[in-house]
């Protein structure tokens, strides 16, 4: 048996237990988060390549082909497996994380990585997916984004057995002659196929003449290393086939691609995780913030963050979902694993189970008046605030006050009071009550009542308002 199929038999035994038991989490969440650094060279090629494939949207131009390419570099020490970077940002999420794990699994199994930095590419803009063309980063953007990128990822991935790559290396010195004879070699409409440029055209703006050299100067990165596959996001996927045509201009075997899916944002309205959205987990974030994230997520994204972010294999998930259906497991028992994987890879096991603690004892009370570690807003001095301006300004609950709306759109924003005799009751404010004063709302939703606590929750946080009853 091999070592991850160990590894598999021992989780099994496992997740066939009760997981809402801190002991059975605990020991489950060792044996996956050790599965990260675990050997896989004594996987079989067919067994490798499926492995792969696992975890991405496409292979092509088929797992087949992966598979052959692996036996056959066996003798050559391995595929050569490129992913570039393009610096545009300094803060690093989890949605980036994607490619660098399916990057370490190639790793793990013996191939040799390198990471393509595009320094050259970034100073043109990659337009991918976007409605205009993006601004292109100077030489002291790239650098300042670069200086965090690195320790960011580390729980992800091993940069002590990569080949790091700037393509100023070859690009800065790409002479006119040469670059026109592979440019005459690619027809335009094959550059014009992407549905970002077909709706821009359509829609009466222009494409400038960067953006369409762009994804050849891409290609020829993966040509001038002598790429044997190439890592992306399915956004990249015409990029990354451009490097297949250019290594054919060049005279080389075109590579295989493998594209990786876009996570959905933890707020589960659709869209991308993206940190201008307000819905994405940053590497840098504590890990109580990290595992409350993730506890927000809405129940249908558990399976899609599972096989984007854990080493569990597709059995493994199909299992503990088919538990989830016959109500063996329930949702929010599955979600604190979740939560504790991404806490683990992080931050370590000791930090998991302290924020899985944490957040028991925080969300899981009948009453929240017994919580004291809560954030606390006075009304007498905020009741006249907005409530968006309250959650973006004053706790710092939202990024914006567009995603306070989107909040309460999803039912996710209410009033929460607890009376000693008559328990809690929530009342949900409609997506237009994020503009109005918090102060008038809680007026007028208590009445005369004077209850024991009162509190705003917006998703899976809790701030407590002082000033809700007389004597507070």
């Amino acid at each position: 048996m091999t070592r991850l199929g160990e590894s598999v038999a021992r989780a099994g035994t496992l997740l066939a237990q009760d997981l809402s038991s801190d002991s059975v989490v605990e020991e489950l969440l060792r044996e996956t988060s050790a599965r990260r650094y675990l050997d896989l060279s004594d996987l079989e090629p067919a067994e490798q390549a499926a492995l792969i494939a696992a975890r991405a949207v496409d292979v092509l131009p088929s797992v087949e082909s992966l598979t052959e390419r692996i036996a056959a570099s066996r003798e050559s020490g391995g595929l050569h497996v490129k992913l570039g970077i393009d610096p545009t940002a300094h803060e690093v999420h989890l949605g980036h994380t994607v490619p660098m794990i399916q990057l370490s699994r190639f790793q793990r199994m013996g191939h040799r990585v390198t990471l393509i930095i595009g320094d050259i590419t970034a100073k043109i803009g990659d337009p991918s997916g976007r409605s205009a063309e993006r601004p292109p980063l100077t030489d002291e953007d790239i650098a300042r984004n670069l200086s965090g990128y690195r320790e960011q990822v580390r729980p992800f991935f091993n940069f002590e057995q990569v080949t790091v790559r700037h393509n100023s290396e070859w690009l800065a010195g790409v002479a006119l002659p040469r670059l026109i004879g592979v440019l005459a070699q690619v027809p335009a409409s094959a550059l014009l196929q992407r549905e970002d440029f077909r709706n821009r055209l359509e829609a009466g703006h222009g494409l400038t003449m960067s953006e369409l050299i762009y994804p050849v100067a891409m290609a020829i990165d993966s040509a001038e290393i002598d790429a044997d596959i190439e890592l992306g996001g399915v956004d990249q996927l015409l990029n990354m086939q451009m490097g297949r045509r250019v290594m054919e201009i060049y005279g080389l075997r075109p590579q295989l691609v493998a594209t990786n899916p876009l996570i959905e944002g933890t707020d589960g309205s659709g869209a991308k995780m993206s940190k201008s959205l307000g819905n994405a987990v940053s590497l840098s974030a504590p890990p109580e913030d990290v595992f409350g994230k993730i506890m927000s997520i809405p129940d249908r994204l558990m399976e899609p963050y599972l096989r984007a972010w854990t080493e569990w294999t597709d059995p493994e998930i199909a299992a503990v979902l088919a538990r989830v259906a016959d109500r063996s497991v329930h949702p929010m028992d599955l979600k604190r694993v979740l939560a504790g994987e991404m806490v683990t890879a992080l931050h370590g096991l000791d930090a998991a189970m302290a924020a899985r603690a944490g957040f028991a004892a925080q969300f899981s009370r009948k009453s929240f008046t017994e919580v004291e570690a809560l954030p606390e807003v006075d009304l007498a001095e905020h009741g006249a605030d907005g409530v968006a301006a309250v959650l973006t300004k004053v706790l710092e609950f939202t990024p914006s006050a567009s995603a306070a709306r989107r909040l309460a759109k999803q039912n996710a924003l209410r009033l929460v009071v607890e009376d000693v005799d008559a328990g809690q009751r929530a009342v949900v404010l409609a997506e237009s009550d994020a503009l109005r004063p918090l102060g008038e709302l809680v007026t007028e939703h208590l009445g005369g009542a004077s209850p024991e606590g009162v509190y705003l929750k917006a998703g899976r946080k809790l701030a407590r308002l002082r000033g809700a009853r007389p004597g507070q």
